[in-house]
């Protein structure tokens, strides 16, 4: 009861975030709404299994993925930060978060290798939370929450490729979307 509690109440939450994006079907909110909830799901599923068997091979991998998971995301925050220059310029875009609304392309640091580094840092979370207690359910979740990434990312692009233009095609064709030199 508490866990479903919990589902439900982390969900109003994630509701609230997203609420100017599940109104523009089709925006990379709205597909990274599906994600975080299949991530949510995850871990409310997994969390009392969390330190079980803590040296079995899988909870090994979930380790790894897990804090792994901080490396875009930490060095994505940063950069996007630094670089990214959010500014009211994007208020026709109300689906966009405030930290979503750069006006400058950023193409360094670890934007120079990966165009999704916080996206790759949810598909490591999400594989990573997996591996703590890998079952038939949440097989089917962690799999939902990397296809709702995947379509996160594709929306981010043509979002990207409207606001960029020709700048952001040519920086695509230079990196890959989630894993450096691979996907």
């Amino acid at each position: 009861m508490a866990q479903w509690l919990a589902f439900v109440t982390l969900s109003g939450v994630l509701i609230y975030i997203s609420r100017a994006s599940l109104r523009v079907p089709g925006s990379h909110g709205f597909y990274r709404f599906f994600a975080w909830e299949c991530i949510l799901a995850l871990f409310i599923l997994n969390v009392l299994l969390w330190f079980e068997s803590p040296l079995a091979w899988y909870q090994v991998i979930s380790w790894i993925l897990l804090i792994g998971s901080l490396v875009p995301l930490l060095f994505g925050v940063r950069t996007l930060a630094r670089r990214g220059q959010p500014a009211a310029k994007r208020e026709g875009e109300p689906q966009l978060l405030a930290f979503e609304k750069t006006t400058t392309l950023v193409t360094s640091g670890i934007y120079g290798y990966i165009r999704h580094p916080l996206y790759s840092s949810l598909l490591f979370l999400a594989w990573g939370i997996f591996f703590k207690a890998p079952n038939g359910l949440t097989a089917v979740l962690v799999v939902a929450a990397t296809a709702f990434l995947y379509l996160t990312a594709r929306a981010d692009e043509a979002e990207c490729l409207r606001f960029f233009g020709l700048a952001y095609q040519d920086y695509m064709a230079k990196t890959r979307r989630f894993v450096p030199y691979v996907f």
